[in-house]
């Protein structure tokens, strides 16, 4: 009996690694041979120790079969039948190391195949080490190799006809991990994923956070965190975000140098309301500590041939800074983004002390200084700073280059005329929420503009806002230039978190930080030059150590605000002996994974940064190697997942781009669906474990109607492609189409409202040439013209340009923002969507079509999207206008047609007998790329008939032109 179908493996790291994948097949064992297994432990009694990361052996999975007899009368099952017998977290954190482990136990007890998945959210730092499932005792392991070599053995799979596969995630889900098997009827199946990282000081903290969402209720569910420190815990906090309800279910201990924190809810306590079945766990833990300093050279821990170096010193004077605001005020930043970013900017400029000195640069397609000189952070010249950005109005495009270059040429001019304090630290602290879209738009081309003209003595922050920046450009940018990037996403809280950014690098104390170590004493060593250290902070040095040796002296040098600052640093005394590292809740592997986690993050930045193709080579052959020896998942390696015993077969597919995917539960938008009445397609279900939710979909159930589709829920009149027109009669219920055939050049109305005083025109475009005599023809550019606020607005393929009165504004495809003027919001999605909405009564949506630029015939054109909810009056007419006081119509008679798949019927519409012949349209109301097809009746000869009059009479003199009333 087939014991496994498909299986779906989704695995997310952070944006700066990209992919990595998974390579599945129980008989990819012949390639490998039989030792090509996971090490790990196989209880949740401790953490793995003892482990072989060169060679490791195979996971034995615990028999739950003892538990789950005790635990049976009190399972709760839901309409799937799928039960969640236990869902444990453990975390060992030793020494700022972390290792934690995630495991659940799963039962499918209906009396189906189910698809089961495991999906749990992992910190955007983290490596994953391992993962392993077990399926009706059939144990598959993972192992960590080159990516080239999971490629290979793909091929070779599929070369045999296996069905293996490589799985890819895309930069925006590098957070969450996926795995997914259709199980059999009554099977039972185990998760178990293993995840590292290290713990970075921030504000005085160090954070470490459990993302907690079972998705079922669970009668087993518990949380545990060991924390581990030589250097004593100074103290600890637990942040529960899952629910004031869930206090009493923490328990925090903890003694000089050790602390442990248990999360384990009751049953009845889970439950989302008092009579519910599903969950009300869904969120954080958030563990926060800091660690006893006693010593400003640091603290250096020595075990089983490495060493970690942690320097955090204290009581030092701030160094006074030069800081530079770069703010982007292009039109994308309008709204909510503008408005946090001043709110983060007054409490920013407020914490700048009397001896820094500040300007600030705002720059859309202009670039504009509040002063072209460094000016002192009086509180004078800090209130006229606060006036000036409170009074920025976002406009416009964005010059990223030209606006840094300016940066760069005042700290240069302040510091070659000696108006710069020799001890102090400079920064540019750059903001943007786009790509360039005015000056020099080559990504690589400005990076080498700003490296060029940076001296060694600046650095550069970024700070990326929302979803559609670039952050791989600025985080290069950042550590071109010896700084930081930030990712703030536009939320509620944007500003919070932009202010929290700025605080990091806010007090700098020292710069110039060295850290000796005597070449004898080591063979391997992490960065160990460090441009600033910054308050709260912490700088970290791991090393391989030589063989034999029994002390490692350190000098750590250093340049204060004051003066050359020296400490000298001695292990002797610190080497952690077999006792304290033997003790059951230490990670006893984390002095060398700490070395091979820091040198991976290094070495992808330096190959990141690489100039030389044989530079990123050799850089890249030392990720690999370092990641398959301590197995490390990172973005040049790969998980083999595979069977020992079984000879069973799994498939591995490749997940969907997250530009059509949706939620459990929901219509995947863009798929191509039947009319109705037409046959189903094949159903199948779905469960996911570890998610918010646990739901049972069933695609292909029923048709889809455009008018469910994704977030515009309404239904909607539209103008597409070589002018496509489908009119949706929303009393009739029906749905009827027509083209026309205007040449390029010629203007329609589309809609004219004389009351309430709106215009929408479109304007005629041809393709390159024709194709079998014929010239396709379509929109590329539509004007609205709002009469009472005497707006107007043209959308075309390249731009949206407002203009009111003598003032005018542009927005660009290329940037996602939005604005209001007088009362209507336009609001772009980036290169896919306009919105122009008119208070709550009426809106519409605009579709941007891009083509190959270098095709031979297509262009880039628009469509038009209008719901039939718009508020007009009865006066409205246009082309499309004229259906929103909608006529009556009647269509009987219902025959078949020359084509057996296009029936004919006929329609009586304003006094007309027409034939009109039942097809398919295309939509692309919920999806640009993947169109939908509108089940219609057509009306021929260019809507001859069911429109007032002929086509033509719709042609307008320009763009913002009144239809006459007729």
């Amino acid at each position: 009996m087939k014991l496994l179908g498909p299986i779906l493996l989704f695995v997310g790291l952070t944006a700066v690694h990209g992919f990595f994948e998974f390579v599945i097949d129980s008989e990819l064992e012949e390639l490998f041979g039989s030792d090509s297994g996971v090490g790990g432990y196989s209880n949740l009694n401790g953490p793995p120790q003892n482990i072989n990361r060169y060679e490791r052996q195979k996971r034995d999975i615990p028999d739950f079969e003892e538990e789950e007899e005790e635990e049976e009368e009190e399972q709760v099952q839901t309409g799937d039948q799928i039960i969640v017998h236990n869902y444990k977290v453990q975390s060992f954190v030793t020494s700022r190391f972390a290792h934690t482990v995630i495991r659940t136990k799963v039962s499918n007890r209906a009396q189906r195949s189910q698809s089961v998945a495991f999906e749990v959210t992992i910190p955007k730092t983290s490596f994953i080490t391992n993962f392993t499932m077990d399926v009706n005792g059939i144990t598959f392991t993972g192992t960590i190799k080159e990516k080239n070599t999971a490629r290979n053995i793909y091929n070779q799979a599929k070369a045999r006809g296996k069905a293996a596969g490589i799985i890819r995630t895309n930069s925006r889900e590098m957070e969450s991990f996926r795995a997914e098997v259709n199980v059999p009827a009554g099977s039972k199946i185990m998760y178990e994923l293993h995840y590292e990282e290290t713990l970075i000081r921030k504000l005085s903290v160090y954070e470490h956070i459990i993302n907690l969402q079972p998705g079922y209720l669970v009668n087993n569910l518990q949380v545990d965190i060991y924390i581990s420190e030589p250097q004593g815990i100074q103290y600890i906090e637990v942040s529960n975000l899952l629910g004031e309800k869930f206090k009493d279910f923490f328990h925090t201990t903890h003694t000089d140098d050790k602390a442990h924190v248990t999360f384990k809810p009751t049953l009845e306590s889970q439950r989302k309301c008092e009579n519910c079945t599903t969950t009300g766990i869904d969120g954080q833990i958030v563990v926060k500590y800091d660690t006893m300093r006693e010593r400003n050279g640091g603290s250096l821990q020595v075990f089983n041939g490495f060493f970690v170096h942690f320097f955090a010193p204290t009581n030092l004077s701030p160094l006074p800074k030069n800081i530079i605001f770069v703010i982007d005020v292009s039109g994308s930043m309008w709204g909510l983004k503008m408005k946090q970013t001043v709110q983060a900017m007054h409490t920013i400029l407020d914490d700048l002390r009397p001896e820094d000195h500040f300007t600030i640069i705002d720059f859309n397609h202009n670039i504009r200084c509040w002063s072209e000189d460094l000016i002192a952070a009086t509180p004078l010249q800090v209130r006229d700073a606060k006036s000036y950005i409170q009074a920025i109005q976002p406009v416009g495009g964005t010059n990223i280059n030209g606006a840094l270059l300016r940066s760069i040429t005042i700290l240069r001019q302040s510091s070659d005329l000696g108006f710069l304090d020799p001890h102090s630290v400079s920064l540019i602290f750059l903001i943007s929420d786009g790509d360039p879209t005015v000056g020099e738009l080559k990504l690589s081309n400005i990076q080498k503009n700003v490296e060029k003209k940076m001296r060694p003595e600046y650095s550069l922050f970024t700070v990326g806002i929302g979803f559609d920046v670039d952050y791989n450009f600025l985080e290069r940018l950042a550590q071109d230039n010896r700084g930081m990037a930030q990712r703030i996403y536009g939320t509620q809280d944007a500003s919070s978190q932009l202010r929290n950014f700025y605080s990091q690098v806010a007090t700098p104390l020292l710069q110039g930080v060295e850290f000796h170590y005597s070449p004898d004493t080591y063979t391997d060593v992490t960065q160990n030059c460090f441009n600033r250290f910054f308050s709260g902070s912490e700088i970290v040095v791991a090393g391989k150590l030589s063989s034999n040796v029994t002390s490692i002296p350190v000098i750590v040098t250093a340049n204060s605000s004051q003066m050359q600052l020296s400490f000298d640093v001695n292990a002797d005394d610190l080497v952690l002996d077999d006792t304290w590292t033997q003790q059951k809740y230490v990670f006893k592997d984390f002095a060398k994974q700490f070395w091979a986690f820091l040198t991976i993050k290094q070495l992808l930045v330096e190959r990141n940064t690489a100039k030389t193709a044989q530079e990123k080579r050799e850089i890249t052959k030392k990720i690999m190697d370092i990641a398959v020896q301590h197995q490390f998942v990172t973005p040049l390696t790969a998980i083999l997942i595979e069977s020992k015993d079984s000879d069973e077969k799994m498939l591995g597919d490749s997940p969907k781009s997250t530009k059509s995917e949706c939620c459990p539960g929901t219509t995947i938008p863009g798929q191509k669906t039947s009319p109705k009445n037409f046959p189903d397609q094949p159903t199948s279900t779905q469960s996911v474990i570890g998610g918010p939710t646990y739901t049972t979909i069933v695609p292909g159930e029923s048709p889809i109607d455009r008018s469910s589709f994704g977030k515009e829920t309404e239904t909607v009149t539209s103008v597409e492609n070589d002018p496509h027109f489908i009119i949706h009669l929303p009393k009739s219920q029906e749905d009827v189409c027509f083209n026309v055939d205007p040449e390029p050049g010629k203007i329609l109305n589309l809609v004219t409202d004389s009351q309430i005083g709106i215009a929408i025109n479109g304007k005629i475009i041809g393709a390159k040439k024709p194709v079998s005599s014929k010239l396709q023809t379509y929109f590329g550019t539509f004007g609205f013209y709002f009469l009472e606020k005497d707006l107007q607005i043209e959308i075309n393929t390249e731009r949206i340009i407002t203009k009111d009165g003598k003032n005018h504004a542009v927005m660009y495809w290329s940037e996602t923002g939005s604005m209001i003027q007088k009362g209507v919001t336009i609001s772009v999605q980036k290169n896919t969507k306009v919105k122009i909405a008119l208070n709550e009564d009426m809106y519409f949506v605009i579709y941007l079509h891009r083509v190959w630029k270098q095709h031979p015939v297509n262009v880039d054109f628009l469509g038009i999207y209008a719901p039939t909810t718009n508020k007009f009056s009865s006066t409205v007419h246009g082309l499309i206008g004229q259906f929103f006081n909608e006529p009556e119509i009647n269509v009987y008679n219902i025959r078949a047609g020359e084509d057996p798949e296009k029936p004919i019927a006929t329609m009586e519409v304003k006094g007309n007998k027409l034939t009109v012949t039942r097809g398919w349209q295309k939509d692309y109301w919920t999806n640009t790329i993947s169109e939908t097809n509108v089940y219609c009746w057509f009306v021929h000869n260019s809507g001859k008939g069911f429109i007032d009059g002929h086509y033509k009479d719709y042609f307008v003199s320009h763009l913002y032109s009144h239809l006459p009333q007729p």
